[in-house]
């Protein structure tokens, strides 16, 4: 097995996925109307989940469709008790700053239970090049570690030219502010994570290609006398048996026509993405009910542009998978299911209680003792 460096944590950090892009579904390829993104079924999602234990939750982003990511979280924010919220930001969409405070902001009504998951796609009606966007996304970064840790903001690059106080964006968290959570696999991608970012996130592909994505990240942070950790985003299908599992997997796929798949596949910003190529490549290599190795299952992709594969089995199995991510150094896991708030109970029944889980904000020192100032206060943060 690959070694990798990572912080030596005892569990996982287990998340469940809020669908406020659409997408939620009895059958893959199909969108009921009770299903379309809306407050009512995702933020019951989001505050099950809470009650069920899960210790995180994605709230992701699309200019297609859906509810907005950073008003969404803001509202359901006081209604939760423990679940930390993973608010995914595109960068280039807000003026840097006023991204700082707005971030700053929600973390104080979180009380430090806000995590970031940084976006570097066009934005909509663009077309930048992939190596202009990761280095937007890197200026950005900059500028937010800029506004939560120093009195001013004090920064020239390629996009942005900004010099101006920074008070009083200090967000709740410490040490630097809320962890960033960044997803990408082109050299750019990787080299702006493993400079800035805190976790790694991966979509489902055979284990020795996740090793070998660990590796190669361990060693780009290395470079930069930083250690990251590691998050995979799968899908999940859960029940009694394995043949119960795999029977509810073709049946998701009953009512999906080839032709409906690849208009869904191709309509995201990102479909032609290097990840995108290589999700698409693991399903090519599938068997024909579509596994690509022991409990991994490829079908979701056909109509998906994204994370295309679901972790299939029993609870033993299930188990047994989970912990071999574990042990390989994965420390984060954001899953999801259709229809989202079923599955969201199943794995929580059958496999959540059996895995030793926490908050990864407070594992890595994030939360302080003492709440510092409101963002909203008067005065510099002592």
């Amino acid at each position: 097995m690959i070694k990798v460096k990572s912080r030596h944590l005892e569990g996982a950090e287990v998340s469940w996925f809020a669908p406020i892009c659409n997408g939620d579904t009895d059958f893959l390829g199909e969108m009921p109307d009770r299903y379309k993104s809306n407050w009512d079924n995702a933020s019951n999602i989001l505050l099950t989940a809470d009650k069920l234990g899960y210790r995180n939750i994605l709230c992701p982003s699309s200019y297609q469709v859906g509810q907005d990511t950073m008003t969404f979280v803001s509202a359901v924010a006081p209604l939760t008790k423990n679940i930390n919220l993973l608010a995914a930001v595109r960068c280039g969409e807000i003026h840097p700053p006023m991204l700082a405070r707005a971030i700053a902001t929600l973390d104080h009504i979180l009380k430090g239970r806000l995590t970031i998951n940084i976006i570097s796609s066009n934005l909509p009606g663009t077309d930048m090049d992939s190596l202009s966007r990761y280095q937007r996304s890197r200026e950005v970064i900059e500028i937010l570690k800029q506004a939560w840790t120093r009195d001013e903001i004090n920064f020239k690059g390629e996009h942005y030219n900004i010099q101006l106080p920074s008070e009083p964006v200090k967000p709740y968290q410490q040490n630097g502010g809320p962890l960033l959570y960044f997803g990408g696999y082109s050299p750019a991608g990787v080299d702006l994570c493993a400079e800035h970012c805190d976790v790694y996130l991966m979509w489902p592909e055979t284990e020795e290609k996740i090793q070998g994505l660990m590796a190669n990240m361990s060693e780009k942070a290395a470079a930069y006398n930083r250690t990251v950790d590691f998050g995979l985003r799968v899908h999940m299908i859960v029940r009694e048996t394995e043949s119960e599992a795999r029977a509810y997997a073709q049946k998701l796929m009953s009512k999906l026509e080839d032709e409906k798949g690849k208009e869904i596949r191709e309509r995201a910003l990102d479909a032609k993405s290097y990840g995108v190529s290589r999700q698409a490549e693991m399903r090519a290599s599938s068997d024909m009910e579509g596994f690509v190795e022991d409990n991994l299952w490829t079908g979701i992709g056909r109509a998906r542009s994204g994370c295309g594969a679901a972790i299939v089995g029993d609870p033993d199995q299930v188990y047994a998978k989970l912990q071999r991510y574990m042990d390989m150094g994965i420390r984060s896991f954001i899953f999801s299911g259709y229809p989202h708030l079923d599955e969201c109970k199943l794995f929580a029944k059958y496999v959540l209680p059996r895995l030793k889980t926490f908050s990864l904000p407070q594992e890595l020192g994030r939360i302080p003792t003492s709440p510092p100032m409101s963002p909203l206060g008067i005065g510099k943060r002592k």
